[in-house]
């Protein structure tokens, strides 16, 4: 069976925007590999980020251009939009992350490198959200769940859930607020990640409930749950007996009292973000359905 090719995938301008993510996400994990300034588990996210950018859009390019994609049983829109978004905010994480640790003072080796580095990150992050852009539905269009507002704040919501997992490691044993605040994190995650899976492999429709009924509900659920996790959280963390002094010789990137407030931001960050996903959701059932 001869191999159908179809140039206009790579020559409009999502196609072109994916060469260039390509480009930049190869040129920036082949300058850090080069001068082997990845260590530690910042440093193998930011490698793992560009690696993963690299070839996922190379498959994308791939399958577009042979047009095997109609033969993958996936929403193949929701697919390409929701992974633009992740490497969106993956390319963002690596391009702060990157420079804040290897590029400190103390970390001045190969310094030229870092730098290019760092500039490349800066430029895939653009890339992605300019494909985010370009691919997200427009107003009146009708379209996958994962191409439009809500479905972009579900791989929003993911995401953060796994910053924070990476950040609390084994943190959160410490005492029984902690642990109830990482069942929030995990629950949510679960249900957001199972959300935009099924999406993808188009099975929302047998689903025994209304899926924008049940988006609804789930969104109430989430925003209650993490409205206890940020008031909990910062109690257990910075209140006594609960607060540890930060020492003074606390290496940047791995400090458990800097992760403690990280973690306190981003379930803030989230918090808002299921807010406006409860917002939009509530609007597609009660206004749209009106």
């Amino acid at each position: 069976m001869p191999v159908l090719m179809d140039l206009k995938s790579v020559t409009g301008p999502v196609g072109i925007v994916r060469f260039f993510e390509i480009f930049l996400s190869c040129t920036a994990f082949s300058l850090v590999a080069h001068v082997g300034q990845y260590s530690g588990q910042y440093g193998g996210w930011c490698m793992f980020t560009w690696c993963f950018s690299f070839v996922i859009s190379a498959l994308i390019i791939g399958l577009e251009l042979t047009v095997l994609f109609t033969r993958i049983p996936i929403s193949w829109e929701d697919f390409t939009t929701s992974f633009a978004m992740l490497a969106t905010l993956m390319n963002l994480t690596a391009s702060i992350i990157y420079p804040t640790i290897f590029l400190a003072p103390g970390q001045q080796t190969d310094k030229d490198f870092k730098i290019a580095a760092t500039a490349m990150s800066c430029l895939c992050f653009i890339a992605y959200a300019v494909e985010v852009g370009l691919t997200r539905a427009k107003a009146g269009e009708i379209s996958g769940f994962l191409k439009t507002v809500p479905g972009l704040l579900k791989v929003l919501e993911a995401f953060i859930a796994c910053i924070i997992f990476v950040i609390v490691e084994g943190s959160y044993q410490v005492n029984g607020g902690r642990q109830w605040c990482m069942a929030v994190y995990c629950i949510c995650f679960i249900v957001t990640f199972s959300i935009i899976i099924l999406t993808i492999a188009k099975l929302t429709a047998v689903l025994p409930f209304p899926f924008e009924k049940f988006l609804a509900a789930y969104n109430i659920i989430a925003v209650l749950m993490y409205i206890t996790a940020a008031i909990i959280w910062p109690i257990f963390c910075f209140s006594p007996p609960y607060k540890t002094d930060r020492p003074a010789n606390c290496e940047r990137g791995n400090c458990p009292s800097d992760n403690q407030i990280i973690t306190t931001i981003l379930t803030f960050a989230n918090l808002i973000v299921y807010c406006v996903d409860l917002i939009y959701s509530s609007m597609l059932v009660f206004i749209v359905r009106a």
